[in-house]
């Protein structure tokens, strides 16, 4: 079985990638899955097409083994991009993909740079001492950036961060996740009717409008399903992935030297930190449409697979010696984090800038950034999903001599 608390996460994935490229695993609940180890094996899953997203294919799913309060199921089931194939996937990801587009992403560079300034003048005037970085700048970025984007309010913002990760937990009991998912479906249903009584300029009012006027573009469940998914997808990858840079590069002072003294870019540690840390551990779910093989394992129709993103990040076979190594002076690695195919995630140029943005800033403000406790002592999330820490301590040290200096988005 996986381990639920991910704790030594990357020596479990070892010893998977070495039993396989496809290993079977057991999920918390007893459900069973296909754990896709290894990177080549994993690229050619994300792109088969006899490897399905739609759940209707999940055998388990069909004859009633999966457990009715399985804690995924919320994940696995939402009525969004991220269950579809074909027409209803390019359907869905038509509705959003404007609000991504390169020239789209890029303008927010500004403000990105204008909250990542906010929040650093925050952080130099908490009181001396231990400061949770996850908590107060890695969470509060991201978070700004989409739900200014999807159009939430502020006032709920923590809450609904607060109940989407139960979606993602999976230690919590099966009473808990269902009274926690009831309160996030009846808030998020509280804000989609809000924004439709007082429509803006962002992605949930333009939904709502497409659905309004043609209801068979989008389903109110599958209206429902897209804002959850925007707000998760959003802010929680993000978050893991400037926890894990920050931890990487405070682990790692030779590879911090690099690239403060520039010899290596910004947007080299996001890329190392995306393959060696990802931000996703393994993401539920795919489903053989048909019995195959693959790479000598023999899947049969209706079984479930996983992608394995963090194994796959560390796979010898792609990336030689440097493997389980944090390289920043290495070739820029090509990697899955972000998935592959026509799956690959729409967020994953907004993702990039941020932490390009937030990461320099961070460390040119307070050069003398430092554990507050040993790295290897913190204890990992306790998610079926994400990789990442709980916390992320730090000591802020003084700040730059000359004081608060703007930033200005550039990772050059």
């Amino acid at each position: 079985m996986l381990d639920p608390t991910r704790c030594g996460l990357h020596a479990e994935n070892d010893r998977l990638r070495e039993i396989g490229p496809l290993v079977p695993v057991e999920l918390v609940g007893g459900v069973r899955a296909w754990a896709v180890t290894r990177h080549a094996t994993l690229q050619t899953v994300l792109t088969d097409p006899r490897v399905s997203k739609d759940i209707r294919h999940w055998r388990a799913w069909a004859d009633g083994t999966v457990p009715g309060n399985w804690p995924l199921t919320a994940i696995v089931a939402v009525k969004a991009m991220t269950t579809v194939d074909g027409a209803d996937h390019r359907r869905l990801r038509g509705l959003v993909s404007q609000a991504f587009t390169s020239r789209r992403v890029e303008a927010l560079r500004p403000r990105v740079a204008q909250l990542t300034n906010e929040l650093l003048d925050r952080l130099a005037q908490l009181p001396p001492g231990p400061v949770d970085l996850r908590q107060e700048f890695a969470y509060p970025l991201p978070l700004h950036v989409v739900c200014e984007m999807i159009g939430l309010p502020e006032e709920r913002r923590d809450e609904l961060h607060t109940l989407t990760n139960v979606l993602l937990r999976a230690v919590d009991t099966p009473e808990q996740t269902a009274s926690r998912t009831g309160t996030l479906h009846q808030l998020l249903a509280e804000v989609i009717e809000l924004r439709r009584r007082d429509p803006g300029d962002d992605l949930t009012s333009a939904l709502i409008a497409a659905r309004d006027e043609d209801g068979t573009r989008l389903s109110e469940a599958e209206l429902f399903g897209t804002v959850l998914l925007m707000f998760i997808a959003g802010h929680e990858t993000t978050l893991n992935l400037i926890t894990n840079a920050v931890r990487a590069l405070l682990g790692h002072p030779d590879q911090l030297a690099l690239v403060r003294g520039g010899s290596r870019p910004w947007g080299a540690v996001v890329e190392e930190t995306l393959r060696w840390d990802s931000p996703v551990a393994h993401f539920p779910m795919r489903y053989a449409t048909e019995d195959l093989e693959i790479d000598g394992a023999t899947l049969h129709r209706g079984d479930a697979i996983l992608a394995s993103y963090a194994a796959a990040g560390r796979d010898p076979a792609q990336y030689g010696e440097r493997a389980g190594h944090f390289d920043v002076a290495a070739p820029s690695p090509r990697h899955l984090s972000f998935g592959h195919g026509a799956h690959y995630c729409l967020g994953a140029q907004l993702a990039r800038l941020e932490a390009e943005v937030a990461l320099p800033a961070l460390f040119d403000r307070f050069p003398q950034l430092a554990p507050a406790v040993p790295l290897a002592e913190l204890e990992p999330l306790t998610t079926a999903v994400s990789n990442s820490t709980g916390t992320l301590p730090v000591l802020l040290g003084a700040q730059r001599s000359n004081g608060r200096r703007a930033v200005s988005g550039s990772t050059r």
